[in-house]
């Protein structure tokens, strides 16, 4: 007899007892659907945090800056909206560099392979003319290798000959007066440039600032990255930087922030000499771990819960067989007279067992995906919304094909008991069975 035969025999037999089938597969099902909707969120938390990864730079991209730099980037990420700018507020921006030294000892640091400085360019505030209230800004230049997703218009125009543009995040975007944020785009805003000399005997902050009009290219979809500020290009960077150092020596031009490529194998080591030399450095670890360890942790314990029904499936498995096998004792009897050999037998009733598993995960994988299609929509449209590139669910072939067939065989080794029975039955004590 064929294999395929005695699949087909055995799906048939399968379903003599309907209702009792029936039962078996839905507890497969129950399992085999936790499991298959849990990797399905699990591939979709892993696909936005790698893009958020590959955007950053890598796995070895490392940023740096000075302590009061990193503490008031910190608080900028952690607040739940744009910090409304006061006059009378220090800016922390325009205090606190990277010295020459420390870049210099820094390159020499094992395990730092392209070590990249920026120049200072730092912005007190920035407004529009549809509100008069003015928010804090951090400014990032937009620099090669580094992307970000857009949630409307465009990434800012890389030329150095374009005109002043910028990218901000959908928050001041609002914050600006734009309850639409896709009507920011192509509008014009007003930056506060502090100018550093200026700003060491004025009386008022105001008195040494200059305002630019900038043009908004688009707005940064939710993310890692736009919580760190708004994207400059690098003709906005510059005339901000030429503004921050107006009337001063070239020597007092310092590197406010710096990146690196490091050796991802060295983050740790290379992030404790930075702090010796007075620098904090970020990783990418340090700036998506975070999320990554709470999605982790709440897809293992559903995972827990899957693995706990598909035991309790084994269990009907086992219940399934044995009473299948009790009701066909004289059959089994008939089939080991006419030459069916006990290997055969226990293949028949373990290929039943498969095909309680097959069904099982099936069933599972076809409404996992509709659910969780459905899931996706009903995310993006309400607690996503804030997130469009995140999708909660992306289903992998190959991972639900190995899902599968995990289950089969465990449908299988809960079937082995009741076909090791069956193969062990004496041909005439089992005509005789009543």
């Amino acid at each position: 007899m064929k294999v395929v035969d005695i699949f087909r025999d055995a799906n048939a037999n399968l379903w003599r007892s309907k209702l009792r089938s029936s039962l078996t597969i839905l507890a497969i099902f129950v399992g085999s659907f936790t499991i298959i909707l849990n990797s399905a969120i699990n591939a979709g938390v892993n696909d936005w945090m790698n893009k958020q990864i590959e955007n950053m730079g890598g796995e070895g991209y490392l940023e740096m800056m000075p302590t009061e730099a990193y503490d008031t980037l910190t608080n900028m990420m952690g607040n739940n909206g744009p910090q409304e700018y006061t006059e009378d507020k220090d800016n922390a921006n325009a205090s606190t560099y990277i010295k020459d030294e420390q870049i210099e000892a820094a390159k020499k640091i094992d395990g730092i392979k392209v070590f990249n400085a920026l120049p200072n360019s730092s912005a007190d505030y920035i407004t529009s003319k549809k509100t008069d209230k003015r928010y804090r800004i951090n400014l990032n230049l937009v620099v090669e290798g580094i992307t970000f997703d857009m949630s409307n218009g465009v990434s800012p125009n890389t030329d150095k000959n374009a005109g002043y543009e910028i990218a901000i995040n959908e928050d001041i975007a609002k914050a600006l007066g734009y309850e639409n944020v896709a009507d920011i785009v192509d509008q014009t805003v007003q930056i506060a440039v502090p100018s550093n000399l200026k700003c060491y005997t004025a009386i008022k902050r105001s008195e040494c600032q200059t305002i630019l009009d900038v043009k908004v290219s688009g707005t940064q979809a939710p993310g890692i990255l736009s919580m760190g500020g708004s994207r400059a290009n690098l003709a906005l960077w510059t005339r901000v930087n030429e503004i921050n150092y107006e009337g001063m020596p070239a020597e007092t031009n310092r590197s406010y922030q710096a990146t690196a490529d490091v050796d991802p194998d060295k983050i740790d080591s290379v992030k404790a000499e930075l702090e010796k030399i007075g620098l904090k450095a970020m990783s990418v670890d340090d700036e998506v771990g975070m999320f990554k360890v709470f999605f982790d942790a709440i897809l293992i314990v559903f995972n827990i819960f899957g693995g706990i029904a598909l035991v309790a499936a084994s269990i009907g498995i086992i219940n399934t067989l044995f009473m299948s096998v009790q009701e066909r004792t004289k059959e089994i009897g008939l089939d080991k007279a006419l030459g069916m050999s006990n290997g055969k037998v226990f293949l028949s009733f373990s290929a039943e067992a498969i095909m309680l598993g097959f069904w099982g995960s099936l069933f599972g994988i076809v409404v996992s995906m509709i659910v969780g299609n459905i899931a996706n929509v009903v995310a993006l449209e309400t607690f996503l919304k804030d997130f469009p590139t995140f999708h909660l669910t992306i289903f992998e072939p190959l991972t639900m094909i190995s899902i599968a067939f995990i289950i089969m065989f465990i449908a299988f080794l809960a079937g082995t008991l009741p076909a090791r029975r069956a193969s062990k039955k004496n041909p005439i004590d089992a005509l005789r069975y009543e």
